[in-house]
């Protein structure tokens, strides 16, 4: 099994030379970290390029394996999710959650992709009824969202090509037991990058 740094450094050649994250990092400074033998800091770098520039699966392979080496479970699921949406494309939406009132849920849920809910995504079963699919959740920038909040997500459809019609703009509803608990507007759809 390769170490760390071969890892990384199989994951700077898929990357091209000159680019830059938004905070303004490069592939020097992961260079940099690498020489300092400071693992976590090169991956941390990498993660935030690939925030701007879109990375192949093979990337989010490599980033995923460091993770678990280094034993860094939240961002191994994270290089894992990312990989996934490299595979199977991109879904990210507005989501409002109804507070516990307005007949949502009474409780937080954890944002890290574990959540499975059924969505209405504008489909019909041929008696008319909503055809409810499932998608995973990850919420953006924050580790959790409760009752009457609103974040960005990411979806992550358990069968992806159900959900090729979306479009932007389009309204999603989320269900938990049968009962609409948020809605989500879609704010962005990328392709796979194959």
């Amino acid at each position: 099994m390769d170490e760390p740094f071969e890892l990384i450094r199989r994951a700077v050649e898929l990357l091209p030379a000159d680019v830059t994250a938004e905070n303004g990092r490069t592939i020097a400074d992961v260079h940099d970290w690498i020489r300092y033998t400071e693992w976590e800091m090169a991956l941390d770098v990498l993660i935030e390029i690939a925030d701007v520039h879109p990375a192949p699966i093979a990337f989010w392979a490599l980033l995923t394996e460091v993770s678990r080496q280094l034993y860094l479970d939240s961002t191994r699921r994270w290089c894992e999710w990312r990989g996934w949406e490299a595979r199977h494309g991109t879904i990210r939406a507005t989501l409002t959650l109804a507070d516990a009132d307005g007949g949502g849920r009474n409780t937080s849920f954890a944002g890290d992709g574990q959540l499975r809910p059924l969505w209405d995504i504008g489909t019909r079963t041929a008696d008319g009824h909503p055809d409810l699919r499932v998608a995973r959740l990850w919420v953006e920038f924050t580790p959790s969202l409760g009752p009457g909040e609103t974040a960005s997500v990411r979806l992550a459809p358990l069968r992806p090509e159900h959900w090729r019609h979306l479009k932007l703009g389009d309204v999603l509803t989320m269900y938990e037991a049968k009962l609409p608990v948020a809605l989500a507007e879609v704010i962005e759809l990328l392709p796979p990058r194959t």
